[in-house]
């Protein structure tokens, strides 16, 4: 039988945010694809995007409709399905950028590292909510949540995506710090984290150290690997307060804006609508940050709550590293940013969190 008390505490409001935002990325990306001489195939991306959302909405509203306390379960099925995929992408990925990314699935592709960031998030979840603690997990606890993460993160890492695979340790450093952990054991991972900077460096690709040192001066290779991020900056700055007008981008319309669908497509929507339009999508991810956090604090069990934590965080994260990229900010590591960067995968993610967020608010009042 149908609990009446679901639909009353259906969360219209997150609904809303996440339409709104969904209505500025579509806007922003029609802008990006027909404002200048874009191939056919380029102004196609606006269609096919409309068809990731159609398919996002069904996947929000699947995703909100069964319990969110059967992601318990089903967690080390979804782990191992995953790193399955990840494996796959590997051994026969389609190269796209350099990349070997994405599966081919007959007429579609998909890219498993942002089905990867969610089984994080859930896979992690289930630990913490089985081994709970009332002084913080210690670093022998904490080894198994990090193997858990390592392998995937190696996966991904191997495609070449470093951006994804510093978003996933993100996301989990995000839950872990929340579930609490004792603090002589972060005192010695933030520590340990640290000293291993200097090392990480000899093992990073030619490419990933020309854009870390491009970040720190942009100006040392203008026509090259600083191309990006002095375009963007010009984009965002000749907006001004209230920018030129919807498809008067002059970065975006004459081609100066690289991959200005995906990864900069912010430069778009700044360049276009100014400050003013900046602001309002900013106010719109912080409104979307707090709901995510209102129906954390308001669930009940500790795996509900650490499962919205983790969206929270993942969403706080791929908005605060896509725009500190863009500005100039951060290094340039190819992560989209939320609802309004061209890509199904993502988009589709995205609506799948949403929806797992609406779960845990309808049955906020269920108890085991």
């Amino acid at each position: 039988m149908f609990d009446r008390r679901l639909a009353q505490n259906f969360d219209w409001g997150l609904l809303g945010l996440t339409l709104t935002i969904a209505v500025v990325g579509l806007v922003t990306l029609y802008s990006a694809v027909n404002a200048g001489d874009q191939t056919a195939a380029e102004r196609a991306l606006f269609v096919k995007q409309l068809i990731w959302y159609g398919a996002g909405f069904v996947a929000m509203v699947f995703s909100f409709l069964i319990s969110y306390k059967h992601l318990d379960r089903l967690a080390p099925v979804i782990y191992i399905g995953t790193i399955l995929l990840l494996l796959a992408v590997l051994w026969t990925g389609k190269i796209g950028g350099g990349a070997r990314r994405w599966l081919i699935l007959g007429p579609i592709s998909i890219q498993p590292s942002e089905i990867a960031k969610i089984m994080v998030i859930i896979i992690l979840a289930r630990y913490y909510s089985r081994v709970p603690t009332t002084n913080g997990y210690n670093l022998r606890e904490l080894l198994n949540p990090f193997l858990l993460l390592v392998v995937p993160c190696i996966l991904v890492l191997n495609q070449p995506d470093l951006g994804t695979a510093i978003h996933m340790a993100l996301i989990a450093g995000a839950i872990t710090v929340f579930v609490k952990i004792e603090r002589r054991s972060f005192i010695t991972l933030v520590s340990s984290l640290a000293l291993a900077g200097p090392v990480v460096w000899f093992f990073l690709k030619e490419y990933q150290k020309r854009r870390i040192l491009t970040f720190l001066n942009p100006d040392r290779d203008p026509l090259g690997a600083g191309y990006h991020i002095i375009q963007s900056k010009i984009a965002i700055g000749s907006g001004m307060i209230s920018g030129k007008g919807f498809l008067k981008g002059t970065q975006n319309a004459l081609s100066f804006l690289p991959e200005q669908h995906t990864d900069f497509i912010f430069s778009v929507l700044a360049e276009e609508w100014g400050f003013i339009g900046g602001f309002f999508v900013l106010m719109l991810f912080a409104l979307l940050l707090v709901r995510g956090l209102h129906v954390a604090f308001g669930c009940r069990d500790l795996f509900g709550m650490t499962i919205c934590v983790g969206i929270t965080a993942m969403i706080f994260w791929q908005v605060v590293i896509n725009i500190g990229m863009v500005m100039g900010l951060m290094p340039v590591v190819g992560v989209p940013l939320p609802f309004v960067s061209y890509g199904g995968s993502s988009i589709v993610t995205m609506m799948i969190c949403m929806g797992l967020l609406m779960n845990v608010r309808m049955r906020r009042f269920l108890f085991d």
